[in-house]
């Protein structure tokens, strides 16, 4: 099967970046391919909803566990950030089989339909959900969140509207999200990358990263920018990986894109 122009397009400029010396015909094969497994992450993350506890446990290789044990040790929430790289919808299956309270920031779909249905299942994995702009207190309900002992989920790798700031990745700009480093900064919490990937059919690997602390002393801004670009240069290494597992689906190093997306479950 063939993307559509405009995605496929997109992809192979996108993939340009992390190829800078293949032809036009290579990295339109690699758009194929993402393409063709983005389907299959796709189809084995609903598989996996109907997994027992043991066959969750069983089929997720969970690399540096202490990762994440240890940063919600410190009793201030964890902040899970990931990018549109791999299958982070399902780390929700793995959190509930681990007993890890989740909580997942998310943009509205446009469709109230397809909002349901992530709602829904969700749901049924024990994570509740967080909507940007749904309302005025939602920084207030993060927090709340954090000190819950929740491991808050957000997708860092586009930005939204105006909380923007400025990143390099394969030697060009793009612009992350502020907003979870601006929380690590302010409430204490671990800032914790973590990237799950799926390795053949229904196996996946999970790997947190180094729970970062954002240092409370200098430039507020410098620090969030530098926590941004630290969380870029791991998924660029990630990327480097598994070129096949990065989904996105527009032209990602044009500026003024906005992005309608902020969390862990939109597409």
């Amino acid at each position: 099967s063939h993307a559509m122009p405009s995605v496929r397009d997109a992809l192979v400029d996108n993939l340009r970046a992390v190829f800078p010396h293949e032809t036009e015909g290579q990295l339109r094969r690699r758009a194929y391919r993402t393409c063709h497994t983005y389907t299959d992450d796709w189809m084995d993350f609903m598989r996996s909803l109907s997994w027992s506890r043991e066959k969750v446990l069983e089929r997720f290789v969970y690399e540096h566990a202490e990762r994440l044990t240890d940063a919600l040790s410190l009793g201030r929430g964890a902040i899970l950030v990931t990018g549109h790289f791999g299958n982070w919808e399902a780390g929700a299956v793995l959190m509930k089989a681990l007993g890890v309270p989740l909580t997942v920031v998310a943009m509205p779909e446009p469709d109230p339909a397809v909002n349901w249905l992530r709602h829904r299942v969700r749901t049924s994995l024990r994570a509740d959900t967080i909507e940007v702009r749904q309302s005025l207190d939602t920084p207030l309900q993060i927090r709340r969140r954090l000190s819950e002992g929740h491991a808050v989920a957000m997708l860092m790798d586009r930005h939204v509207e105006r909380d923007r700031v400025p990143v390099t990745m394969f030697g060009r700009r793009a612009h992350f999200m502020g907003a979870p480093a601006m929380l690590a900064y302010l409430t204490g919490a671990p800032l914790v990358p973590i990237f799950l990937v799926r390795e053949g059919r229904g196996r996946f690997r999970a790997r947190p990263q180094e729970p970062i602390l954002v240092e409370r002393e200098g430039n507020r801004d410098e620090q969030v920018r530098h926590t941004a670009q630290r969380v870029a240069t791991l998924l660029e290494r990630e990327i480097e990986q598994r070129p096949d597992c990065w989904y996105q689906f527009y032209r990602y190093w044009e500026s003024g894109v906005e992005s309608r997306e902020s969390g862990i479950g939109n597409r």
